[in-house]
C-alpha cells in the first residue's frame, strides 16, 4: 500500500507519467461514472474549520431512524478524498442506510495523531446531527479501505479517541476494515524492512516507520491489536481483505487473533481474483462475494440489536 503511493507521488512529478497513471487507473477499474451514482443530501458538511474536515451524507428520501455507515477513505493518510465513494453509498442507501463519507487532514500537513483526532471529532458530528438526516445517532457501522481500514480498527478498538468527544463507544454497532496492513503497525514495519535488507535493498524513505513516527511506543500505540480488550464494549467485526496479498492476510490473521482471545466477535474473508484498489471499487456491487459478506454481517448485528430489545 505505502509503495503503491510513493509511485504515484514520484510519477505525479512528471506531467508524461502523470497521464499515463491516470489512463491506468481508467483500464484498472477507477471508473468516474461509478462515483457520481448517487448525489449526497448533505455535501461539505463541516465538522471542523480545517479545509479537509467536511463531510458528505446520502441518505434514502423521508430517511427516519436508520442505521448509519461511517465511511473513511484510504490513500496512505497521504492521499485521497471523501469523494472517492465509488458504489457504496447507492449500495447502503438502497438497503435502508445512511451512508457518510468523512474527509479528513493528511500527511504531511499533520502529524499521524491528528488524523485519529479528526476521525473521533468527524463522528461526534455524526452522533450529534446525524438525525437530521434521517439516521439513527446510537447505530453508527465505522467502516474504511487502506488507510481507512486502520482508521476505522483503532476508532473501535481505542475507545479514547471518543471518549474525548463525549461519543459514547457504546454507538459503535459494527467495524468493517477492508484490505489494511496495519492492524499491527511494529509488524508491518520489521516485515517490511526485514524483507528489503535481507536482500541488500535500500530501506523505506515514505514507509510505515516514517508515517507513523520512528517512535517504537508510539506504534504500538497506533496499532488496534495494542487496545483489544476483553469487557470493553468493542463492537463486532468484519475484517474483508485480498486472499493472495501476503502482508494483509497476516494482519488480518493477527488481528482475528486478538479479537477472539478477548471474546469480540469477528469475522475474516478473504477475496480471491481481486487486488487492493479493485476490492474497494467493486464494493456495494451486486454478485461481489465481499459486498455479500458485508451485507450479511451488517444485516446479522442488526437482527440480533433487534432480538436483545
Amino acid at each position: 500500500m505505502s509503495a503503491k503511493n510513493w509511485l504515484v507521488l514520484k510519477l505525479m512529478k512528471s506531467p508524461l507519467l502523470a497521464v499515463i497513471v491516470a489512463l491506468s487507473m481508467l483500464v484498472t477499474g477507477a471508473k468516474a461514472a461509478d462515483v457520481a451514482l448517487l448525489k449526497p443530501v448533505g455535501a461539505d458538511i463541516p465538522y471542523g474549520d480545517k479545509e479537509r474536515q467536511k463531510v458528505d451524507v446520502y441518505a434514502p428520501g423521508a430517511a427516519q431512524n436508520l442505521p448509519v455507515v461511517f465511511w473513511i477513505h484510504g490513500g496512505g493518510w497521504q492521499l485521497g478524498d471523501k469523494t472517492s465513494v465509488q458504489l457504496k453509498p447507492q449500495a447502503f442507501v438502497e438497503k435502508g442506510f445512511v451512508f457518510v463519507s468523512t474527509g479528513y487532514q493528511l500527511l504531511p500537513a499533520v502529524e499521524m495523531g491528528a488524523i485519529f483526532k479528526d476521525i473521533a471529532k468527524s463522528l461526534a458530528w455524526v452522533h450529534a446531527n446525524i438525525a437530521k438526516y434521517g439516521g439513527d445517532p446510537t447505530r453508527i457501522f465505522v467502516m474504511g479501505h487502506s488507510a481507512g481500514a486502520q482508521l476505522s480498527a483503532l476508532l473501535c478498538t481505542d475507545d479514547r479517541y471518543l471518549k474525548a468527544e463525549g461519543v459514547p463507544f457504546s454507538v459503535l454497532k459494527g467495524c468493517v476494515p477492508v484490505d489494511g496492513d496495519t492492524f499491527d503497525v511494529p509488524a508491518i514495519i520489521e516485515t517490511a524492512e526485514t524483507r528489503l535488507r535481507v536482500h541488500g535493498m535500500p530501506l523505506p524513505t515514505n514507509g510505515h516507520r516514517q508515517k507513523f513516527g520512528n517512535d517504537p511506543a508510539k506504534h504500538r500505540e497506533y496499532s488496534a491489536v495494542t487496545h483489544v480488550e476483553k469487557g470493553k464494549g468493542i463492537p463486532p467485526f468484519l475484517i474483508l481483505h485480498v486472499a493472495d496479498h501476503p502482508d494483509n492476510s497476516l494482519q488480518a490473521k493477527r488481528f482475528e487473533t486478538a479479537l477472539k482471545a478477548a471474546a469480540v466477535p469477528v469475522k475474516v474473508v478473504g477475496a480471491r481474483d481481486t487486488n487492493h484498489v479493485r476490492m474497494n471499487d467493486e464494493l456495494g456491487k451486486a454478485g461481489d462475494p465481499s459486498t455479500a459478506a458485508l451485507f450479511e454481517f451488517v444485516s446479522g448485528v442488526l437482527s440480533k440489536e433487534t432480538l436483545g430489545k
